[in-house]
């Protein structure tokens, strides 16, 4: 975890430049709030970086309290939002049921431990409470895998977590019925080098960004040449498996009950 943060905290000043699929996804589960009928008084932005979802939260909930966490600091430096707090998602620093909604665009997916995560969102939840999110499936950079394991059998990606063992951890977390979408979006690149530079400068830190002087410049090569092979239209693909899910906090089904339809 610490060489995530250091990714992110080096990325944070150039990251808005770089981050147009975060943005765009930021945008995609910001729009599925257009529906909540449900008081909103507390709302928590779980690794709100630079604010990409943070800053259309706030327009959309002009009176709620935008609570962003992060735990990169200089991320959260090039936040324009008032309340911020630099912590663990894992051990949220916020008191039981005190949060109305739990929101996370593209975070998840660097927690070691979701189990965790969906045990403290889940404690810091009000009753009927929502937690909504997005984050990457194992589809996300396929082409990239795949080439690295012509080269070897070594991890070049990081992995990330199917939508339905999600479902099952937020489940296991006490969440009540959670709902699981996926779509695929591509990126195109006219090298493979342009991609990792695009993945290092949102501190998104592959493992294969690091291969080149770890593996050797042949294998490196090799890694291109079976890359080539995907190549369409003069174009290099980058696959991106987005998963979003919802699901309340549902200790008792006394009082109202709001609703959220995406």
């Amino acid at each position: 975890m610490s060489q995530v943060r250091l990714a992110f905290n080096k990325a944070s000043a150039q990251y808005n430049k770089h981050a147009f699929l975060q943005q765009e996804i930021a945008s995609r589960l910001d729009e599925k709030l257009e529906v909540i009928t449900s008081a909103s008084n507390v709302i928590l932005d779980l690794g709100a970086g630079t604010g990409l979802l943070s800053i259309p939260l706030k327009k959309r909930f002009p009176d709620s309290q935008i609570i962003c966490l992060d735990f990169a600091q200089h991320s959260l430096k090039h936040n324009p939002s008032t309340h911020k707090i630099c912590a663990n998602a894992n051990h949220l620093p916020l008191a039981d049921n005190s949060v109305d909604i739990a929101i996370s665009s593209l975070m998840m997916q660097w927690c070691p431990d979701l189990n965790q995560l969906f045990s403290e969102v889940h404690r810091v939840l009000k009753n009927d409470g929502l937690i909504l999110f997005s984050t990457f499936g194992p589809d996300t950079l396929k082409e990239l895998k795949k080439s690295w394991s012509v080269v070897d059998n070594k991890p070049h990606v990081n992995p990330f977590t199917d939508m339905h063992d999600i479902g099952d951890q937020m489940l296991n977390a006490g969440f009540q019925s959670p709902v699981m979408e996926m779509e695929k979006l591509t990126l195109t690149y006219q090298t493979v080098t342009d991609l990792l530079k695009d993945l290092k400068a949102i501190g998104a830190q592959s493992v294969g960004n690091r291969s080149k002087s770890l593996t050797g410049k042949n294998k490196f090569q090799l890694m291109i040449t079976m890359y080539e092979s995907y190549r369409q239209a003069g174009k290099l693909p980058a696959t991106y498996e987005v998963i979003y899910g919802h699901a309340w906090k549902r200790i008792s089904q006394v009082g109202s009950i709001p609703v959220l339809s995406v």
